[in-house]
């Protein structure tokens, strides 16, 4: 017997079920319940931050971010996470985002990124 059979989705005998969590809220993958705020805790918990690029005179890439691994990462990371060649040829960064105190603001390889900013490396020519 299935699980749907055996319980109705919203009775109460169905919803203790499922065993607390120490996340405050209940989540449950089957019916979709809480499962963004669930992720947004994994994120922070982990401490991992999502660091957005951007190419010179186009949008930002919003599908795949570079995730860095440290409490307080910096362009330096940012650009040995990339390529480890890049900051032989570093100029300055542009940033958009919450560490930015204005936008774009131009930085140094020591600024320290926060959680999904965007970043564009600016080369030596």
């Amino acid at each position: 017997m299935s699980l749907e059979k055996s319980f109705k989705k919203n009775s109460p005998s169905f919803l203790s079920f499922f065993p607390p969590l120490c996340f405050p809220h209940q989540v449950c993958a089957y019916l979709d319940w809480n499962l963004d705020g669930l992720v947004e805790m994994i994120w922070e918990y982990l401490s991992l931050t999502r660091v957005y690029t951007k190419p010179k005179g186009k949008l930002p890439d919003w599908n795949e971010p570079v995730v860095l691994a440290k409490k307080e990462p910096t362009v330096e990371d940012f650009c040995n996470r990339i390529h480890r060649g890049l900051l032989k040829q570093f100029k300055h960064a542009l940033i958009w985002g919450a560490s930015a105190k204005h936008r774009p603001q131009r930085v140094g390889k020591e600024h320290v990124l926060e959680d999904e900013d965007v970043v564009q490396i600016v080369k030596r020519v």
